[in-house]
């Protein structure tokens, strides 16, 4: 039996930079570390951390005064920041600056008086705290049968946001019907759903046809994840969604002679590799990594300001505020927008499809605001 490796998987720029947040903090300030929801939608990730003295809270007032608090990749709320200021949280936020993108555009929106239209998954981490950024102002719209039921006329003033972990695909097919019945309505400027989230999904849109099963790494409770196995069945191939090796069983493969094995953003490669190297043990298989990769991002630590703040660890509240821009400088809508300590300032280096190889955007700009 052939392995066909879907190339891109696993671990997005968000993901990475979450728990190298999370490293980061557990060297700088010791265990124990806590972080409203889970780092990331995986549960091997989470018990890893678990192990090393990491404390997840699904309540911000479960959390020790005066603890250090990371938030995780899916973004939170303004309301918990603020709950966590008023408890004397030492913050820390790891959201994806993907999903912070979101949540500017929310806010940029609410105040020019759009009711917005937010495309997601209700309950999941990253729709609520996009929608409490502007919970007056946003709906939630999870299907086309949802659209066909909202409550404004033609000429509402609307705009609309995704979720930056839903299928293109099905995202498409809403923003569509939006489109149709509100031809005023607005969008963001450039798509909501995140680079990582598209090329997985093409890779596996590819190279299923090739397959006759499919595995996805992931977690159930992991979005993107779930959205791969979903494709793959669309596309006619039996799926099967796992955390690890151990949950694979010998007969899904019976009369096959080609898996493809992908992983979720959330998905570390080291479990794809446990599965590969069961599956050459216990069905001989051989494998092949397609030549399948694109869109490269990676969000990176400034060594200067984490030398900076290794020397901050007492009990005052330092954040880091950064602001998007490829030519430097911070544009008007993130001047006044605080970013608790974004994972210790951070750079970020974009190689786009439309830019030559090799060539990426300039560095984010970091500066460091002290409160009291």
């Amino acid at each position: 039996m052939k392995i066909l490796l879907a190339n891109p998987r696993g671990f997005c720029a968000g993901v990475n930079m979450a728990i190298e947040s999370l490293e980061r903090a557990l060297e700088l300030f010791g265990k124990p570390i806590y972080v409203y929801h889970e780092i990331v939608h995986n549960r091997p990730v989470v018990d890893r951390f678990r192990k090393l003295g990491v404390v997840f809270v699904d309540d911000i007032r479960d959390i020790p005064s005066g603890s250090v608090v990371l938030y995780s990749a899916h973004g939170v709320a303004p309301a918990i920041r603020q709950l966590a200021a008023e408890r004397h949280l030492r913050a820390i936020d790891a959201t994806c600056p993907l999903v912070t993108k979101v949540h500017l555009e929310a806010v940029r929106f609410a105040r020019e008086g759009y009711t917005i239209l937010l495309i997601g998954h209700e309950g999941h981490d990253e729709v609520v705290g996009t929608m409490g950024e502007a919970p007056e102002n946003i709906h939630l719209v999870q299907t086309v049968e949802d659209v066909d039921r909202l409550p404004f006329s033609s000429e509402s003033k609307l705009a609309f946001l995704t979720q930056t972990t839903l299928s293109v695909d099905d995202a498409e097919v809403i923003i569509r019907a939006l489109r149709r019945r509100y031809p005023r309505i607005q969008g963001p400027s450039r798509d909501d759903i995140c680079y990582a989230t598209q090329n997985r999904q093409e890779a596996v849109k590819e190279l299923a046809p090739e397959a006759d099963v499919v595995l996805v790494l992931g977690s159930q409770n992991s979005s993107n994840s779930m959205r791969l196995a979903e494709l793959a069945s669309a596309c006619g191939k039996p799926a099967h969604l796992i955390d690890s090796a151990d949950q694979i069983e010998e007969d899904w493969f019976t009369g096959t002679e080609t898996v493809l094995i992908t992983a979720g953003a959330s998905a570390p490669e080291e479990n794809v590799v446990e599965c590969v190297e069961y599956l050459k043990k216990a069905l001989r298989c051989r494998s092949r990594k397609p030549n399948h990769s694109r869109g490269a991002c990676q969000f990176s630590f400034a060594p200067r300001i984490t030398r900076r703040l290794r020397n901050l660890t007492d009990s005052r509240i330092h954040f880091f505020s950064a602001g998007f821009s490829s030519r430097g400088g911070f544009p008007k809508r993130c001047r006044n927008r605080l970013i608790a300590c974004n994972t210790f300032g951070l750079l970020i280096s974009h190689r786009s499809k439309r830019r030559r190889p090799g060539k990426s955007t300039s560095m984010i700009p970091i500066r460091i605001v002290n409160t009291p």
